[in-house]
């Protein structure tokens, strides 16, 4: 925001309405400074109604300091009577400054209404930094924060947490503590190695877990959780068992197997039959789940709607996706993506050994009457995908629309391994190879969609 010289600067002419909703669409701290340059706006920057101080990653450890002061001044100035209808707050957990914002925070939840309060707590070290050591001293800090700043914790909303190594009674004290928590994030955190997380928590709709070591996450008691995703869990063991969570709706889990163990959805889903949305990634490695009978699959995923299955290795035939579809006759919506994208990974070599998977068709006559749309990115031109896209045209008759991409490519994997070797890409580039592929795919049955309704998008 410039301000012009001469007489008066424009922007102090506008409403005050006007100014309150344009500072309220940049940064708070972007906010004050532009207001510090005007008499006339000094004082509005205790009206507005988001409080959002989120420093770059670059300036987080340097601005700690100046948060704390901010957000002491904009509390204690401003009127009790105008509601904060969303704060959040990235900062350093370290602990004089964690404190001072904690009591601000506690202060205004005290005082002012606040609608939705978010804390995301880094800490000075990255994870790729962290010793064991390091884990649990950041751990005692933060639960010495809680214990500390009771009211702070008692009004949020939002929490992210990384790279803490917590004690036996500290999750349940945080979870207790966070009595209005809606939304949890760890990001490397865990209770020690091969530690069990249980949660429980009346009103938490959202639960993200990526890396840490916990040998098990078990949801005992979560009535309003709608959301939950599970990244990269270390252990052999099922990672994830679902007790009562009688509204979870999006389930999201990525893992590179590192063995021969394998999931079954029938297990994983007895007990939560209200999944509509899944998203499976299987980072280029191993299929950890199992194909199963469609007669035992099928009652637990009957609110099943969308299908997403990532990173499926190039080296796998596809045509095992198909359990899913015979199993769950009201999905509208399937995509695969077949990418071999490695560059997360300590090296070229896949983790574990690759193998076909292993799908019996329940029945030769199948037919899906709900299937409205599949998508596949990393389409090639070879019997995989040909008599893939075939098998579900033939048995989804209401289909309107098969969408093909070619093969995802990532700058990073090009540059970690420059000489591994790359199958050439039989992506049809021109109208006359489409064309024919789209004959090919659909001469062999009368009975099947148009040819129309297959895309070849860029």
């Amino acid at each position: 925001m410039q301000i012009e010289a001469g007489n008066g600067d424009r922007l102090s002419e506008l409403p005050k309405d006007v100014l309150l909703n344009i500072l309220e669409r940049v940064d708070t701290l972007d906010a004050v400074r532009t207001c510090i340059l005007s008499s006339q706006l000094r004082n509005l920057p205790t009206m507005i109604s988001q409080i959002i101080l989120v420093p770059s990653n670059r300036d987080l450890l340097r601005m700690n300091g100046v948060l704390a002061q901010l957000i002491n001044k904009i509390f204690n100035t401003r009127s009790q009577q105008i509601t904060i209808r969303k704060l959040k707050l990235t900062f350093v957990l370290t602990p004089n400054d964690s404190r001072s914002i904690g009591k601000s925070v506690g202060l205004a939840m005290a005082t002012h209404k606040v609608d939705a309060a978010e804390f995301e707590i880094v800490t000075p070290k990255n994870s790729y930094h962290c010793t064991h050591a390091d884990l649990l001293n950041f751990a005692k800090q933060f639960s010495s924060f809680v214990a500390d700043c009771p009211d702070a914790f008692a009004g949020l909303t939002r929490l992210q947490l990384q790279n803490l190594r917590f004690g036996d009674s500290d999750i349940p004290n945080i979870l207790s503590t966070c009595k209005r928590l809606e939304s949890l994030s760890f990001f490397e955190c865990d209770a020690g190695i091969r530690s069990v997380l249980q949660v429980e928590h009346a009103g938490l709709v959202e639960l993200s877990i990526t890396y840490g070591e916990f040998q098990t996450v078990e949801l005992d008691c979560l009535p309003k959780l709608q959301r939950m995703t599970y990244n990269n869990w270390p252990s052999d063991e099922n990672p994830l068992v679902l007790g009562f969570a009688p509204q979870l709706s999006k389930l999201s889990l990525a893992n590179a197997c590192l063995s021969d163990k394998t999931l079954m959805m029938s297990q994983l889903l007895a007990n939560v039959q209200t999944v509509s949305d899944l998203y499976l990634d299987f980072r280029s490695e191993k299929i950890w789940i199992q194909p199963e009978c469609p007669r035992v699959l099928a009652p637990v995923l009957g609110q099943l709607r969308s299908v997403n299955l990532d990173c499926l290795p190039e080296e796998c035939d596809i045509t095992w996706t198909m359990f899913l579809l015979e199993a769950a006759r009201f999905i509208k919506d399937f995509c695969i993506t077949v990418w071999d994208h490695k560059c997360g990974s300590e090296s070229q070599k896949s983790y574990s050994k690759i193998t076909d998977v292993k799908w019996e068709p329940s029945a030769p006559n199948f037919k899906h009457k709900n299937l409205s749309k599949l998508t596949i990115y990393g389409f090639q031109s070879d019997g995989n995908f040909m008599g893939y896209i075939r098998r579900v045209m033939e048995a989804a008759v209401n289909i309107k629309e098969v969408c093909l991409y070619d093969r995802k490519v990532c700058k990073l994997c090009t540059d970690k391994f420059p000489h591994s070797e790359v199958r050439p890409s039989t992506y049809p580039r021109s109208c006359k190879e489409k064309d024919s592929l789209r004959k090919k795919i659909t001469e062999a049955s009368v009975m099947m969609a148009s040819p129309a309704v297959i895309h070849f998008r860029s």
